[in-house]
């Protein structure tokens, strides 16, 4: 038995693997020379809508960045979405090198920057917002093609609503280009998208990765093996896990990822994202990665790009990461970083100068960092409401990111046992087919409030007709109209107590768009029916920059509003002014609506980065004595 101590202290590979490891290297450097499938994809996209369904890591963004060339040569317009501002981030970045800063531009929730450029970069619920904007305003949106990246986001649980939103509502005459993980069913989604387009379209698949994966297990000694074969897990591993030592690593304990990155580093196995389960563990991971040696070239980089980066956004000065990002050669990255702190770490992984990310499984979703390896320690992700074992697409998605195109020869995914860890589930999953793409349209009380917050009752009956999930409930031999009566009857056991005449389904919409702070579900207290009316009187308020009295005394401005659990959350920011030699991070409260006494009139105009510096002398000329509150109308209609 491997003792605490002792773990991952001797690295070296089974003799199975000895042929596998010559591999490992960067290919010779050489003209690019594209797979059919990209060459195909770049012409059908000149005359027809595209989908794009292919293995991660096998080139999409190349098909994009040709598409993109030959649109701008004609001095069209291009938007180019992205479900994470991280993905944002890093095709930003690539896209200033390959088409020139002037002609790129960036819209995300944290940056905004040349927002009038041809080629604009951003998250997917920026466009939807801007094709709803285009849509109320009776004009056209302003581009001339959309390229959906990460397209299989369709069927996410939590937003593949607003993927299927952008997909009705994009006008025919704007070329569509969708970049996909592989998926079981583009055929239909085409269809669909025929249907509701009116345009040809034109399905390009790929099913071969162009860098090997091999997939291993990490012993705890640091022993390294297959995972498994055709005729299943590998009998050392099995062994291992219906061992006394195997057993005891179902229980919880401490991981020492520097060991595991010292052993990984011996098999020349680095770089590598580490997945981890939470946002805390990649924070706490850093501090078990000791000061590495480093080539005085290396270093010199490191601190010249950390240097220049922190000049531009002081805000960064002092960050509690930067010694271990200098030190150890890694970095955290994750949701709750700062969005230029995650920037930076995204600069220095894509330059080489980091050996280890520790990530949330957010980075799976298309950011392109040149790893080597991926290193998994379970066999679960949260999935918005809970842990749920992985599927397959999610499992491809994450070890895809092993073994870049032109940056490797092989790539490797580690299993290493622990709490958390399936090794039989993660076999299971490498061989099983992708997922179908599913509509996520489900009337329940969630979604019907966030549907009538940016649509009318007329636009979400058009958005339920025109549905993918009443497509497909006809393709099941279904009928799309029993779906949509099916649909309303949902929303109408939101509402058990409705007063309005319930036989029609939208007059029944009208009345949850009076009355979606609540659902009035029998028994529910006067308490919170009450605080169901609060919602929907000061939702309309609560726009970034609104200023609000907490109960605590203190100013808050709002960043962001959003509806958690039925609860209405303003991440806000406290806007009093301390006197400090010391530069001060910005840092955002969760504030439940319970929790605000007042909201303000004055709206406080954000600048787009969020700088400390400029946050605070924008709050400078803010007086308490000249603020007025905004009479919030709770009354029942």
């Amino acid at each position: 038995m491997t003792r605490s101590g002792e773990k991952y202290t001797q690295p070296k590979i089974d003799h199975s693997l000895k042929t596998v490891f010559e591999r490992i290297g960067v290919p010779e450097k050489g003209s690019f020379i594209p797979d059919s499938f990209q060459v195909d994809a770049v012409k059908l996209v000149q005359k027809d809508d595209v989908l794009v369904s292919a293995p991660t890591g096998s080139g999409k963004t190349w098909i994009a960045v040709q598409a993109i060339h030959s649109f701008l040569e004609k001095g069209l317009k291009v938007w180019y979405a992205s479900p994470l501002k991280a993905l944002s981030n890093s095709i930003y970045q690539e896209f200033s090198e390959q088409f020139g800063s002037p002609q790129c531009g960036i819209l995300t929730g944290d940056r905004k920057e040349n927002a009038d450029a041809p080629v604009i970069v951003g998250t997917t619920e920026i466009l939807r917002n801007q094709l709803y904007d285009a849509m109320h305003k009776g004009v056209s949106i302003g581009t001339d093609m959309v390229i959906l990246d990460e397209a299989h986001y369709l069927s996410d649980p939590d937003r593949g609503v607003v993927w299927e939103e952008v997909l009705i509502y994009l006008p025919s005459r704007v070329r569509l280009l969708l970049l996909s993980a592989t998926i079981s069913n583009p055929e239909e989604v085409c269809a669909w998208l025929k249907q509701v387009r009116g345009v040809s379209n034109r399905v390009v698949l790929s099913r071969e990765r162009p860098v090997p994966l091999k997939t291993l297990f990490l012993f705890p000694d640091g022993l390294v093996t297959v995972l498994g074969s055709k005729k299943g897990l590998s009998p050392k591993v099995k062994k291992f896990l219906n061992s006394k030592e195997g057993r005891r690593g179902r229980r919880s304990e401490k991981i020492e990822y520097g060991r595991i990155l010292a052993c990984l580093r011996k098999l020349d196995l680095l770089p590598a994202i580490f997945f981890l389960k939470s946002r805390a563990d990649c924070d706490q991971a850093l501090v078990t990665c000791p000061v590495v040696k480093k080539p005085p070239g290396i270093e010199r980089r490191m601190k010249g790009l950390v240097k220049a980066f922190v000049r531009e956004y002081p805000h960064l000065e002092g960050h509690r990461q930067i010694k271990p990002l200098l030190n150890s050669q890694v970095g955290s990255h994750h949701g709750g970083q700062l969005p230029y702190w995650k920037v930076l770490i995204e600069q220095m992984m894509n330059k080489g100068l980091l050996e280890a990310i520790f990530s949330t499984s957010t980075v799976a979703a298309g950011v392109n960092f040149p790893a080597r390896s991926v290193v998994l320690f379970q066999s679960d992700r949260y999935n918005g409401r809970e842990f749920a074992d992985l599927t397959p697409t999610a499992l491809h998605q994450m070890v895809g990111r092993a073994g870049r195109r032109g940056m490797d020869n092989i790539g490797f995914a580690l299993v290493v046992p622990g709490y958390y860890q399936k090794p039989a589930l993660i076999y299971e999953l490498l061989s099983s087919p992708a997922d179908p793409l599913l509509s996520q349209i489900h009337i329940n009380f969630s979604m019907t409030l966030n549907l009538l917050l940016s649509h009318t009752p007329l636009e979400v009956k058009d958005l339920l007709e025109r549905s993918f999930a009443a497509f497909q409930e006809k393709g099941r031999g279904g009928d799309d109209g029993r779906w949509l009566k099916e649909q309303t009857l949902r929303l109408k056991d939101t509402l058990p107590e409705a007063l309005c005449d319930t036989s029609d389904p939208y007059e029944l919409l009208e009345y949850i768009q009076k009355r979606a702070e609540s659902r009035t579900a029998v028994g529910k207290s006067p308490k919170s029916i009450a605080y169901g009316r609060r919602v929907a009187a000061s939702l309309p308020f609560l726009t970034p920059g609104r200023l609000f009295l907490h109960k605590n005394g203190k100013i808050y401005v709002v960043f962001k509003a959003y509806m958690d659990q039925e609860r209405l959350i303003c991440a806000g920011h406290n806007i009093r002014k301390k006197e400090t030699d010391q530069p001060r991070q910005l840092t955002l409260k969760r504030v439940d609506l319970a929790q605000i006494e007042t909201i303000y009139e004055s709206l406080i105009n954000l600048s787009d980065d969020y700088s400390r510096d400029r946050l605070d002398r924008l709050f400078e000329g803010v007086s308490k004595s000249d603020l007025r509150g905004i009479e919030i109308d709770t009354r029942e209609d």
